[in-house]
Parts: structure tokens; sequence; C-alpha cells
């Protein structure tokens, strides 16, 4: 069952279309405002997600980072993970309940 984004070239409005089957989606669909049957599909955003193992993975720590990203405390968790695991040094249980509590924003509660 797919939805589909349209925009509407008669009233210019853009909308979503969920098709109960194929036969359906293939039928030139109508505007759900004003009926006519002048719609172009757009290209919707979608998302995945990574496990954790994953984004660490796929992290790299060399690459240059705007100060957004360094204001945002889970990405210098992150950083800090990998940069770690890079070294080879493993600082046992304290730093990963250090980093995880700069990752989920709890670490201002210790202070």
């Amino acid at each position: 069952m797919p939805i589909y984004e349209y925009h509407c070239q008669a009233c210019g409005k853009d909308q979503s279309l969920l098709f109960l089957s194929q036969r359906e989606a293939a039928a030139r669909p109508r505007c759900k405002y004003c009926a006519a049957r002048r719609l172009t599909r757009l290209l919707s955003r979608f998302a995945y997600h990574q496990t954790e193992a994953a984004r660490l993975n796929d992290f790299d720590t060399g690459a240059t980072r705007g100060e957004s990203f360094y204001r945002d405390s889970r990405n210098v968790g992150l950083w800090a993970k990998k940069r770690a695991k890079e070294l080879g040094t493993d600082l046992g249980p304290q730093f990963e309940e250090t980093v995880e509590k700069a990752r989920s924003g709890k670490i201002l509660d210790d202070l």
C-alpha cells in the first residue's frame, strides 16, 4: 500500500494519496481538492535507521565539522567513542557511561 505525494498543476496544492492496490496506483489519480487530473508526482523524503554499531562504523572522525556539530553533546560522544576505538584504547565502563550520559544530554545532571 504505497503512499505517493503529488502536486496539482490546476490548484497548486500538494497532497499525499494512499493506494490500496497496484491497479489503483497505476490509474491517473484526481486532486482531492479540485478533482483535476493534472497531478505531478513529487519525490518524497525518506529516512532509514541505523544501529548504533553501524553509525559508529560509518562515522568519520577526521571530517571537518561546523560549530553546530559540537554544540550537540550526542555528536561529541559519538566522536569520542569512535576515536577511542580507532586508537585501540579501552577506557573502561566508566568512559562508556560518561559518553552515554553526554550523548543523552544527562551529563549536566551530574554537575
